[in-house]
């Protein structure tokens, strides 16, 4: 056996999990993403995706990326550098600035790779670069990437980061970056408070608005909009894979901006376009969202439902206010024989474990779409009593 596969044949956590019969992950689904799903034959009630605006089996998106392919065909052989620019996302970019508010858009293949292209390559090696330390980890490496000096500031701690933007050289460009939601504890990002302190010491903000879209904010804009900021965040960064129920991503911004990252950003000019139909999805997400706000209205119903209920039972569930509720069970082993035994009950939902969160913090995290009724969450929630009783995690 070669080195390399001598040192990672000692990697055996997945083996030990699937051996003691509580390995949670790459479970087949065999029909469409919706609130419900068959996986094994069997239909279960999807509480895992992050389609919160639910647009996932919508007819009329389906139909859009269909004629896309009628069009374009089914992909772009190249990368919007050189000659994977369609018009088709040409318009997806002038629709999305006028939807977040913003001069200039880019549309990129992944969110992953906006975070990845946008905070590796906007700051030099004088430059600074604050972020949450639960920032999503496509900010993460993003900033690894980066030669910029990186300073870390306390989860949401508005303290914590007036100590670190006071560390930096006031004539260099100083980059905050944070989350809007946070996607595994559900939390809402301080904005007024970001935005008043980068003013204060003269400092840039990109927001990524990816679990927020769909869910906060005039037609579901983002949490940005809900807190009338799209004037004082420079940057807004969305992902097509969520609420937009497609694939792909966008920064928005102004012009300057732009114009450097489309000759500079390497996740950009080096990977091809997002396809026609992902295009077209995402296209027509947008005028869904905006003239469908009772998806949005009864999202926020039946999540202060589930918070409710989940409360009332004695579930810990952190500081969360969002469709994303993340149920704490602290311990890693005990989260994946949850996560399985709440499938047995008709349950998917996805477990949370180390090296993702810290030990202690171990979880399962449940989320809403906006096609969820009242009836399924309250099966939902039925069946994590259940479960949780019987691990002894609530009383």
């Amino acid at each position: 056996m070669k080195l390399l596969q001598a040192k990672l044949s000692k990697y055996t956590a997945p083996q030990e999990a699937k051996s003691a019969g509580v390995y949670p992950y790459f479970r087949a689904i065999e029909s469409e993403q919706d609130t419900e799903v068959i996986i094994n034959g069997r239909k279960v009630l999807m509480f895992g995706s992050n389609c919160y605006s639910g647009l996932v089996n919508d007819p009329r998106i389906k139909e859009a990326a269909i004629e896309a392919v009628k069009k374009y065909g089914t992909g772009c052989a190249g990368s919007p550098f050189l000659n994977g620019t369609l018009d088709l996302h040409k318009k997806l970019e002038r629709r999305i600035a006028e939807y977040i508010g913003k001069e200039d858009v880019m549309i990129y293949s992944t969110g992953f790779g906006v975070n990845l292209g946008v905070v590796s390559t906007l700051t030099g090696r004088e430059d600074y670069i604050l972020w949450d330390e639960q920032d999503h980890a496509s900010i993460i490496e993003g900033r690894r990437l980066s030669f910029s000096q990186q300073l870390k500031y306390k989860h949401n701690d508005m303290a914590s980061l007036e100590k670190q933007l006071q560390r930096c050289e006031p004539d260099k460009v100083k980059l905050i970056v944070t989350d809007g939601v946070f996607s595994m504890e559900g939390d809402v990002a301080n904005l007024p408070e970001i935005v008043r302190l980068a003013k204060q010491y003269n400092a840039t903000v990109m927001v990524d608005e990816a679990h927020s879209i769909g869910v906060f904010g005039k037609g579901g804009r983002g949490t940005v909009n809900h807190f009338g900021l799209t004037d004082d965040v420079d940057l807004i960064m969305g992902t097509f894979s969520k609420s937009f129920a497609s694939l792909g991503g966008f920064i928005a911004t102004d012009k300057e901006i732009t114009n450097f990252l489309r000759h500079h950003s390497r996740s950009y000019i080096f990977t091809a376009s997002i396809t026609p139909a992902s295009t077209a999805a995402a296209l027509k997400a947008i005028d869904i969202m905006i003239e469908e706000p009772e998806r949005q209205e009864h999202l926020w119903k039946i999540t202060n439902y589930a918070l409710e209920g989940f409360r009332n039972m004695g579930c810990e569930i952190g500081h969360t206010s969002t469709p994303i509720i993340p149920l704490y069970i602290r311990d890693d082993f005990k989260t994946f024989a949850v996560t399985r035994d709440l499938f047995n009950e008709g349950i998917f939902v996805n477990p949370v474990v180390t090296p993702a969160v810290p030990p202690q913090d171990t979880l399962i995290r449940f989320s809403l779409m906006a096609t969820h009724t009242e009836e399924q969450v309250t099966r939902a929630l039925e069946a994590v009593r259940k479960v949780f009783r019987a691990h002894n995690i609530i009383p």
